[in-house]
């Protein structure tokens, strides 16, 4: 069987890559995914390296590990079938039910045309000519400013497709429940007004719900990036880096400002003040460029925090039945955007704060919240016709 191996390279940076059953690097896999390291980020990068690593498995099971360069339809709609099998027999003639989603195959398929791709375009293996259909000679209509748009022109679609089945909406989390994990990292004490338990994890949590960043962005972030209003309105600099040493990353590299209120501002320099004397205890130093986000209790003491470190919180916060069940910190992102749009925020500010790239990513997630108050409202539709005159020639 392949794996997808996390590898630290020189340069310090960790990466993913693809060994196979002998334990070797799997090279034609390597050489794609050096190609992109430095314009991907290190998510993609492991899922991709994951995507390939199911498919060289695939391969090796089926004994055609050696003719990879020469695969065909049939191979790749065997691979999706075992995918969706729970990657345990090809064909079966009962339904799995633990088998992965149709986005999880959508995801894989995806990164198995775009390796192809790289692979006819740099060393001429034809394997993609005969999983891609051509852009069709007919082209659909076009609307008068279509010579606008940089997408118009019809691509080549896969031979090999995934049945959608409906998107549900995003998970969300309700006030009672974000309240509820606050208090399970830290409470204020009611008699000496000290902090009982893990101030961090609250001031994690409580940036993650107020701000709708990405886990990455705020493990990312530095003690400068958090601006006090002193008068106005504090804000977050989310500032794409490369050297963070949790590797924490910025999606798309893509720097923007969020405003943030009072509430957070005074758990902010709380928690400050929490971090700058536990550094004295330890005689360590903390200046406006270290990461804001540390560990103050287990080593590497005041080493910035990792993903998995969030994970084991999230995990234990779980267990011990604090909010919904199967909850993590991406929630909060939902929740937040969700909430903005039911309080009538307009949808391209939500974007702009979320940080997507097109308002219509923004529309396709959380679109839902303000088409069901839009439908409900088109009930009474008796009230946008009384005003009509319905005379003859008027």
């Amino acid at each position: 069987m392949a794996y997808a191996l996390a590898v630290r390279p020189m340069s310090g940076r960790r990466t993913w890559t693809v060994i196979d059953c002998s334990h070797r690097t799997v090279a034609p896999v390597e050489g794609w995914l050096e190609a992109h390291r430095t314009v991907w980020s290190p998510n993609t990068v492991r899922g991709y390296s994951t995507a390939l690593a199911q498919w060289w498995s695939f391969l090796e099971l089926r004994g055609e590990a050696d003719r990879w360069d020469d695969a065909e339809v049939s191979t790749v709609l065997g691979f999706v079938s075992w995918l969706r099998n729970g990657r345990t027999v090809e064909h079966s003639l009962v339904t799995a039910g633990t088998g992965p989603s149709s986005h999880t195959l959508e995801a894989r398929l995806a990164a198995l045309l775009s390796f192809y791709r790289w692979q006819e375009a740099v060393t001429a293996v034809p394997v993609a000519g005969r999983l891609l259909r051509g852009a069709p000679r007919r082209k659909p209509a076009r609307g008068v400013l279509a010579h606008l748009s940089a997408r118009a022109a019809p691509q080549p679609s896969s031979l090999v497709r995934i049945r959608r089945t409906r998107r549900d909406r995003p998970p969300l989390l309700l006030p009672n429940d974000i309240q509820a994990i606050l208090d399970g990292c830290a409470v204020p004490d009611p008699d000496t007004g000290e902090w009982a338990g893990n101030l961090r994890d609250r001031f994690l949590f409580a940036v993650l719900a107020e701000t709708g960043c990405r886990l990455g962005e705020v493990l990312g972030l530095r003690i400068a990036d958090f601006v006090m209003g002193r008068g106005g309105t504090a804000y977050i600099e989310i500032v794409p880096r490369e050297d963070n040493p949790n590797g924490a990353r910025v999606k798309m590299m893509r720097p923007r400002r969020i405003y943030v209120g009072a509430d957070l501002e005074r758990l902010f320099a709380e928690y400050i003040t929490h971090m700058v004397c536990r550094a004295t205890e330890l005689g360590l130093t903390v200046t406006a460029e270290s990461p804001l986000l540390v560990n103050l209790e287990r080593p590497p003491l005041l080493a910035a925090l990792s993903e998995g470190t969030v994970r084991t919180k999230t995990t234990g916060l779980r267990r011990k039945g604090i909010g919904p069940p199967g909850w993590t910190p991406h929630w909060f992102r939902h929740s937040h955007a969700s909430a903005l749009l039911l309080a009538g925020t307009p949808d391209w500010v939500v974007s702009r704060r979320l940080g997507h790239a097109h308002v219509q990513t923004t529309l396709d997630l959380y679109g839902w919240v303000c088409e069901d108050a839009a439908l409900r409202a088109a009930a009474d539709w008796r009230a946008f016709t009384a005003g009509w005159d319905l005379r003859l020639g008027r």
